[in-house]
């Protein structure tokens, strides 16, 4: 291999490829100052979106485990209420509303345990307010630092006589404008999918918890005792129908 033909292979490598990193970056450094709040706004997101995303699932929410020692344990309610008060399972507080109060009437337990999965869902809802915000707040950033993008770009064609007829400065002061709002709906677009991905989610939870309640007090037997957690008036109404559902705000 010759002197010149291994000098041009040298700075043939020597020239990075453009790539995603690459241009990512690019973004990053020409996108102006609102691309450091930008990246805050992505990580808030990510940190949310992570967190939800393992406490709404559905292992965590009712663990089969769980409901099946629960079940095995109906004949024994205060094993069961000491299990599930040592559990941090949604599920085991619903649950355990349902046997706290057994010796009540069916409405009161219904009350309760209503009460307890709304109390639940909120927990599940927590930050997701915050979540909601993000991408608005992202937009907003990426369409602010186009605004002082193009202010300082047309600011400096006025001032320099040089820049008059010279369209390579403009372009590249609008480039760098339009950068920060590329970079705003690149955070934007993902966050709110996975905000509505995560309230599905919620929505799902919130079923679940209604049904194992369901399920809980209509599968108590009609002859159960008293410590069972039945007495003669939530027996008279055990063919009403639960009404359990869930509050979702």
């Amino acid at each position: 291999m010759s002197d010149a033909t291994l000098s041009l292979f040298v700075a043939t490598q020597a020239v990075p490829s453009p790539g995603l990193v690459a241009t990512v970056w690019d973004m990053v450094i020409k996108g102006g100052w609102t691309m450091i709040p930008l990246g805050l706004v992505s990580l808030v997101a990510m940190t949310i979106i992570v967190e939800r995303l393992i406490v709404t699932r559905k292992a965590r929410v009712a663990p089969p485990e769980l409901v099946s020692s629960l079940a095995s344990m109906r004949g024994s309610p205060r094993q069961a209420l000491a299990k599930c008060r040592a559990e941090s399972a949604p599920v085991a507080a619903v649950l355990g509303a349902a046997i706290q109060w057994r010796d009540e009437s069916r409405e009161v337990q219904e009350k309760q345990i209503a009460d307890a999965g709304e109390r639940e869902v909120r927990k599940l809802r927590q930050r997701m307010r915050l979540l909601s915000v993000l991408p608005q707040a992202a937009t907003m950033l990426g369409l602010l630092g186009t605004v002082f993008g193009m202010i300082r770009t047309f600011t400096v064609v006025a001032a320099s006589g040089e820049s008059l007829g010279k369209t390579e400065k403009l372009a590249q002061g609008i480039y760098e404008a339009w950068t920060a709002t590329a970079g705003g709906l690149v955070v934007a677009i993902p966050t709110l999918v996975m905000y509505h991905i995560i309230m599905a989610r919620i929505d799902a939870a919130a079923a679940i918890l209604d049904t194992e309640a369901v399920r809980w007090l209509e599968a108590r037997p009609q002859g159960e005792t008293a410590e069972a957690g039945v007495t003669a008036g939530a027996t008279a109404g055990a063919a009403a129908e639960p009404g359990l559902a869930m509050a979702q705000g």
